[in-house]
């Protein structure tokens, strides 16, 4: 207790043993006998009290001396404290002072002038927050240990708290002293805040605090805070706006505070420079999943991805050359453009895939659950993790928050169902009343009390009282897995869909089915395949329910059954979700095969249509102001998305199945895009020179003549067209394939185009007759072949061979029976002496094309090895395989020289697709989840291009080394080149 407290109290004394902040124990003991009452017979605002003051001595003892004189201020007393309003906690003829401020200032007034000082400067602290010894020596100008025998002296006097942390120290004042602290030096705030400021620049002048520093973690987090009281606007913004900053500080917190300071500070940010300040807060929100990655990601490299007359860019830019003298590698992505559908918030909360989300009724919050076992509350706002919570032993396939946001539930595989506290994340009520996997819960709309439906693989659907211990009403009707449920805006009825094929309304009040609708009768299969209805929703004024059936949206009429209309979203993917817009005609879909689809069901239009994730779309939920919408998906990621963003005409959306030529610096790409049309597109510039009308099936392949005039390309069916460029006249119609054409090339001249099939044949065709050789052996897909000098041809199929042929007169010259698996990929030595072969058998061979058995066989693998490339001094061998490690072998001797692997907190990099010598052989290019450059003597990546998408097919690159192309799974095409 402060000096001199206990000598104002008048009446008894009694001597209570306590720490710095009492324990309610010990504060139920001193109220009980300033009172003279029992502990037990204390009222409950007793309690309140105690965790108000947070357990101050100094309070605690000051309102059980005014309680002796009025003991039914408990009430008064508690509000007073709670509202700040301490001069109203007035004198007493206990105590000789006139309110409790007064009190709190007894040791203050007592401290010397020079103390007085110091002590003031804590004015400044922000509540709750602890500060390290090291920021007050810079405060100061003081060493390390002086410091601390000062702030001893106020520790001793109750002034000040301190946390002792191994061989650190850290010190924070109690709520009541700093709220009193502040009020006493409101006029000379900005100033002392100035003045900390000032400090951190004097000593941080040539660089960062960095990680090892025991102030640098109270910089990162509060310095902007303390330029914003200081009134110093423009550091503040020059703070805010730098990426040096930016990327020291997500790599301590991550994007959220960052993110929380630009909204807290844009009104102070706009007035420096708007624009800036918005390209900061979208590079943040856009790239949010990539912060916090191990290991971290370059900031200059993503810097380099922005728009080039953003500050970021610029920035990005000068550090790149300035990194270059040093050894730095970056790469400049030539044809980015402003990209029309962007996340407004991405956030990767878990660990592994995001099965649902939600918002809360007043859209400040999002919950989040999945495969981790954990469900996750965080600001819409900012990503800002509220809380996390271990929730079940199984996957969390479900969440949603009450109608008052009081309460979370979540339902999973472990069969349970689980009512949680949402401020909090206590667990309040524990349901195991279900017999299986548990796979949706809903909360009631508005009803009181809020009543939970839960549904399971039981085939049952159950109602809750999150105020009872057991169900209150189970639904009997389903006769296999209910999948989903939900409730009608009105609270009326319940809907509900199962593997059974039919959507249920049950009454609530009743518990009594209302109607069923047999969705079979409606959805016809050419393939016989089991309907799968997975979701159900209600539109906004409860006169239509909706139920998706595979690639079908159905709507029925609520009132007659009848159906509404139908919606086939897609041919071969499945909707594994929907939901209403609260304010408007539209439902979002989510699909199977990373899109997100929005239509108008009054029109029976679609709206939008956009690859959202990297993989699958489980969820899609709009926002109770119709405004936005947020996605979750396989990929562990959560998104939030603005409906006029994303509601307009997007960018043309490329497949994976390309050819590039690369001419001078011009870059030439012949891409088919989702529409099955073929663009023959300016890489650099993205202007279509070419674009074919659309084709009745799916292009699968591709290719460009030497002299860009010609271009051909196979379909599914088999057939291959050959075309003029840039006029699209059509030269040649080629049948004679039984299956789709895998791939495609012109021989040197463009005299002959051959082809593979997976009719497990190639065709050789003669351009200026349109007859073909058919070359016959494989017993399976010819996966691909390379065409090799003196007329000779390379191939190799899923059966496990590798063939050599005579293209003159089509008989096979060599059969190399290689591996047991699937032969993936080959590669001919620059000395053509060799060939290398990869296989799903998780090895890897060197051949001679004179031997039938193989040099080396390379068994270090752990997975299918997918790629494989020769340096161009032919003295070493690079295969990439599907974990994403990349091994160097010799190809004298088949020794391992090198992996190259980055330890990452992901399962794997992806499939490794492609990997490519430098020139010089001192460099790999691969292709995998993104781009990877890799040091071949060190096996260290140098650096990493993160497309938007993932999982990238194929990677080309020029002769130099300088230019290389891909396309991501979101059909987007990148033209980098190496900054220099």
């Amino acid at each position: 207790m402060p000096s001199g407290g206990p000598e104002t109290l008048a009446g008894h004394k009694y001597s209570v043993q306590v720490h710095n902040e009492l324990e309610v124990k010990k504060g139920l003991e001193i109220l009980s006998r300033f009172v003279d009452m029992k502990e037990h017979d204390l009222p409950s605002e007793a309690r309140a009290i105690i965790k108000e003051s947070k357990g101050s001595p100094l309070v605690v003892s000051l309102i059980g001396a005014l309680l002796r004189e009025f003991p039914s201020r408990w009430d008064f007393y508690l509000k007073q404290l709670q509202r700040k309003q301490f001069k109203r906690i007035r004198k007493s003829s206990s105590y000789d002072y006139e309110a409790l401020d007064e009190a709190m200032s007894m040791s203050v007034d007592r401290l010397k002038e020079d103390l007085k000082d110091y002590y003031k400067d804590f004015s400044i602290i922000e509540k709750d927050v602890k500060v390290p010894t090291q920021v007050l020596c810079i405060l100061w100008d003081m060493e390390s240990e002086i410091v601390e025998d000062t702030l001893q002296e106020f520790v001793n006097k109750s002034l000040l708290y301190c946390d002792r942390n191994g061989k650190s120290f850290s010190y924070y004042l109690h709520d009541l002293q700093l709220d009193y602290l502040t009020e006493r030096n409101r006029d000379q705030l900005p100033e002392l805040h100035s003045k900390l400021v000032g400090q951190y620049y004097k000593h941080y002048a040539d660089a960062l605090p960095t990680p090892d520093k025991e102030d640098c973690a109270y910089w990162y987090r509060y310095l902007a805070y303390h330029m914003a009281q200081a009134n110093m606007h423009q550091e503040l913004a020059s703070l805010l706006f730098s990426l040096n900053w930016l990327d020291a500080k997500t790599k301590l917190y991550g994007p959220a505070h960052l993110l929380h300071e630009f909204m807290n500070y844009r009104k102070i940010l706009d007035k420096q420079d708007s624009k800036i300040r918005e390209q900061f807060q979208k590079f943040l929100s856009a790239n949010g999943h990539l912060f916090g990655l191990n290991p971290p990601i370059n900031i200059v490299q993503l810097g380099l991805c922005q728009p080039e007359d953003s500050d970021i860019y610029r920035q990005a830019l000068q550090q790149a050359k300035e990194e270059l003298k040093n050894g730095g590698f970056y790469v400049n992505w030539l044809n980015k453009r402003n990209m029309e559908i962007l996340p407004i918030l991405t956030v990767r909360p878990h660990t592994e895939a995001v099965y649902h989300a939600c918002f809360s009724s007043d859209g400040q919050r999002i919950a989040s659950c999945g495969v981790d076992k954990t469900f996750q509350v965080f600001k819409s706002e900012t990503g800002e993790i509220l809380f996390q919570v271990d929730a079940h032993e199984d996957d969390v396939l479900c969440c949603a928050f009450s109608a008052d946001n009081k309460l979370i539930a979540t339902c999973s595989a472990d069969k349970k169902v689980k009512i949680w506290n949402s401020q909090t994340g206590k667990l309040i009520r524990e349901y195991e009343e279900h017999l299986e996997a548990v796979t949706c819960c809903q909360f009631s709309n508005g009803t009181s009390p809020s009543l939970l439906a839960t549904c399971s693989h039981d085939g049952l659907l159950k109602l809750w009282n999150s105020d009872l211990k057991c169900c209150k009403n189970t639904l009997f009707g389903h006769s296999d897995y209910v999948n989903h449920c939900r409730y009608s805006p009105d609270d009326k009825y319940l809907a509900s869909c199962s593997m059974d094929g039919t959507l249920k309304i049950w009454d609530v009040s009743s518990a009594n089915e209302h109607q069923s609708i047999d969705v079979k009768t409606d959805y016809q299969t050419n393939d016989g395949s089991q309907i799968l209805l997975k979701c159900c929703c209600w539109s906004n004024d409860g006169s239509k329910v909706m139920v998706t059936a595979r690639h079908y949206l159905y709507i029925f009429d609520v009132e007659t059954s009848d159906l509404f209309s139908e919606l086939e979203v897609c041919h071969e993917n499945i909707i594994l979700y929907c939901d209403f817009c609260k304010t408007g005609p539209y439902v979002a879909m989510a699909l199977s095969h990373y899109v997100v689809q929005i239509w108008d069901i009054n029109s029976s239009t679609k709206i939008a249509d956009f690859n959202a994730h990297f993989s699958w779309v489980y969820c899609v939920a709009f926002s109770p102001q119709g405004s936005s919408f947020l996605t979750c998906s396989e990929d562990q990621i959560v998104k939030l998305w603005e409906m006029n963003k994303v509601c307009k005409p997007s960018g043309t959306i490329l497949q994976q199945e390309y050819d590039v030529a690369f001419s001078g610096d011009e870059v030439i790409v012949l891409v088919p895009d989702k529409e099955q049309r073929l663009l023959l597109i300016n890489g650099k510039s993205e202007d279509v020179v070419f674009e074919s009308s659309a084709q009745d099936v799916s292009v699968t392949c591709c290719c460009l003549s030497s002299d860009q005039r010609l271009a051909a390309f196979g379909v599914e069916d088999g057939a291959l067209k050959v075309i003029e460029v840039p006029s699209g006249k059509l030269l040649q119609h080629l049948d004679g394939h039984r299956g789709s054409v895998q791939h495609c090339q012109f021989t040197a001249g463009e005299k002959s185009l051959i082809s593979c099939s997976e009719d497990s044949t190639i065709r050789v065709w003669d351009l200026t007759t349109d007859q073909s050789m058919e070359l016959k052996g494989h017993e399976e897909s010819v996966k691909c072949f390379k065409i090799l000098p003196n007329s000779r041809l390379l191939s190799w199929s899923y059966d496990g061979t590798v063939k050599i042929w005579d293209l003159v007169t089509g008989s096979m010259e060599q059969d190399f029976h290689s591996h047991t698996g699937t032969v993936l990929s080959c590669d001919i030595s620059p000395d053509a002496t060799k060939f290398a072969s990869t296989s799903a058998d998780t090895t890897a061979k060197i051949w001679s094309f004179t031997e039938s058995s193989p040099l080396h066989e390379l068994k270090d693998h752990r997975a299918c090895v997918r790629c494989c490339n020769f340096s161009p001094d032919s003295n070493y061998l690079a295969t990439g395989d599907d974990v994403g490690e990349i091994m160097i072998w010799s190809v004298q001797s088949g020794e391992l020289l090198r992996q190259c692997r980055e330890l990452s907190v992901k399962k794997d990099d992806g499939w490794m697709t492609n990997v490519f010598f430098s020139p010089d052989s001192k460099q790999i290019v691969s292709s995998s989840a993104y781009v990877k450059w890799w040091d071949v003597d060190t096996g260290v990546c140098k650096q990493t291009f993160y497309t938007n998408g993932t999982n990238l097919k194929s990677i080309h690159l020029c002769s130099t080394f300088r230019t290389f192309v891909t396309i991501d799974n979101l059909g987007i095409l990148y033209v980098l080149q190496l900054v220099e």
